[in-house]
């Protein structure tokens, strides 16, 4: 898509974008909030690469805002996590609006069905899951996990080069459920991190179905905005567990991702994906040794930590490549 091509749907965008942007300022204005940048600065400068990272790979904002506030600045996971979520749905949700403006193909059945996991598994989890996970647990989960994605990211760009398919072929029952099931524990991870339901779907989807990065990018994003507007909600209105603390730091970055996210997303629609995935690898290969050397966890947190490993191959490798026992007819 060109700017000069489609006037309309950029002007429905940046009118979008705008409204919210006068609404953020009166708030800012009214509630004499200005002084949050001089305090929470860096987590603006954070947002800056978290957002564009966002709308340009599988991994939402979250995936840069967690391990950046919990393993660098000190900052408590439950915050992490509910920044994660309150910012994504804002980043990611513009995300969504400018690919469905700009018409880049996503994969509905693959949004719908992961979709509908991810939002019991997101409220399973911040209910029965995610208030007994203790912070130290919760920040080599999180790098443990995205290690084991990170594997199947460097597989999927680099290794795994055969034919693709825009579309998912026709679904057995047991097929959709599989779908679903993984959208469910991606879910839950998200109830976590604030982030989660995105890699968990795109690796398993890409890598049993073939799906093209470029189709399932743009659908992993559209389905995490769905899950943070979830999450956000949840916490914000029927849990009120959602910190001050954690909306000082969204209210400093909200400007910055609404653009950024959709930045992101125009530019990976025309660019090749293959410097983006390197330096997320890297990325994610540098939390992990970070987390390690701040956590220095002892035997049974990093005996944790590599059945995490584990958990995340088997969901992006093993079960991938297991066949229903039995087929069953298929289902449109």
């Amino acid at each position: 898509m060109t700017f000069s091509r489609h006037p309309v749907r950029v002007a429905i965008f940046f009118l979008c974008a705008g409204l919210l942007v006068i609404g953020w300022a009166f708030y800012m204005h009214t509630n004499e909030a200005w002084g949050l940048f001089a305090e929470k600065w860096y987590m603006t400068v954070t947002m800056i690469f978290g957002s564009f990272i966002a709308g340009a790979s599988s991994e939402g904002g979250g995936a840069i805002a967690y391990p950046a506030m919990t393993l660098l600045f000190d900052i408590g996971p439950e915050v992490a996590r509910n920044f994660s979520l309150a910012i994504q749905s804002f980043g990611m949700s513009f995300a969504a609006l400018w690919i469905f403006l700009t018409k880049i193909k996503v994969e509905k059945t693959y949004l719908f069905l992961a979709g509908t996991g991810g939002f019991f598994g997101i409220i399973f989890g911040s209910l029965y899951v995610a208030p007994y996970i203790a912070a130290g647990y919760a920040k080599m989960m999180f790098v443990s996990f995205w290690l084991s994605f990170g594997l199947a990211l460097w597989v999927v760009t680099f290794i795994r080069k055969g034919k693709t398919r825009e579309a998912l072929p026709k679904l057995t029952r047991y097929q959709m459920a599989e779908i679903v099931s993984i959208g469910v524990l991606g879910g839950i991870f998200s109830s976590i991190f604030g982030n989660g339901v995105d890699i968990c779907t795109f690796a398993y989807i890409v890598l049993k179905y073939n799906l093209s990065v470029k189709v399932a990018t743009p659908t992993s994003v559209t389905l995490m905005a769905s899950n943070a507007v979830v999450g956000a909600i949840l916490h914000t209105f029927f849990l009120d567990t959602m910190q001050p603390e954690a909306v000082g730091y969204l209210l400093v970055c909200i400007p910055v991702v609404i653009f950024g996210a959709p930045l992101g997303a125009f530019v990976i629609s025309k660019i090749g994906k293959e410097t983006i995935v390197t330096v997320l690898i890297v990325i994610i290969f540098v939390q992990f040794i970070t987390a390690v050397a701040i956590i220095q966890p002892g035997s049974s947190l990093l005996f944790f930590s590599l059945c995490v490993f584990l958990l995340g191959i088997l969901i992006f490798f093993l079960l991938p490549e297991f066949k229903e026992p039995e087929s069953g007819p298929d289902v449109s």
